[in-house]
């Protein structure tokens, strides 16, 4: 089970990768780097994502399916699994992490457009974000 800096190299060895973080989207601070950052400061972009990442996880639009139990009884799980942003130059995925405490944390992955493959990095990022462990 990888900790925040083995989870954060491991995503930056998928096809594509410029950057990636942990985020708490609560606080908007950058929890770990690594890569590079899309405004050249990590956490600028931290902070943004984490303004885009508590609109979606807080917005009924986007939640009211989450409300009925997970079929596993799972408690904590949040209720947005992962988002996409899709920019002229490249993808962003923030993937929503769960945790014992609050879940307020995701993980960030900026692909370039060009040579990242979008689908292989939700799958990636899902089984990081299980096996991710914070304490």
């Amino acid at each position: 089970m990888p900790g925040i800096d083995e989870c954060l190299m491991e995503a930056m060895t998928l096809p594509g990768a410029r950057g990636a973080s942990l985020v708490d989207w609560n606080s908007g601070l950058a929890l770990g780097t690594a890569g590079e950052s899309p405004v050249g400061d990590h956490e600028t972009t931290a902070a943004e994502t984490a303004e885009l990442a508590r609109a979606a996880a807080e917005f009924d639009s986007f939640t009211a399916a989450a409300e009925e139990p997970a079929a596993d009884g799972a408690e904590g799980v949040p209720p947005v699994e992962d988002l996409i942003v899709t920019t002229r130059a490249g993808y962003h995925v923030l993937r929503f992490v769960r945790t014992s405490f609050d879940s307020s944390v995701f993980l960030h992955l900026w692909l370039d457009r060009d040579t990242g493959n979008l689908a292989l990095a939700r799958i990636r990022l899902g089984d990081l974000a299980e096996r991710l462990v914070l304490g």
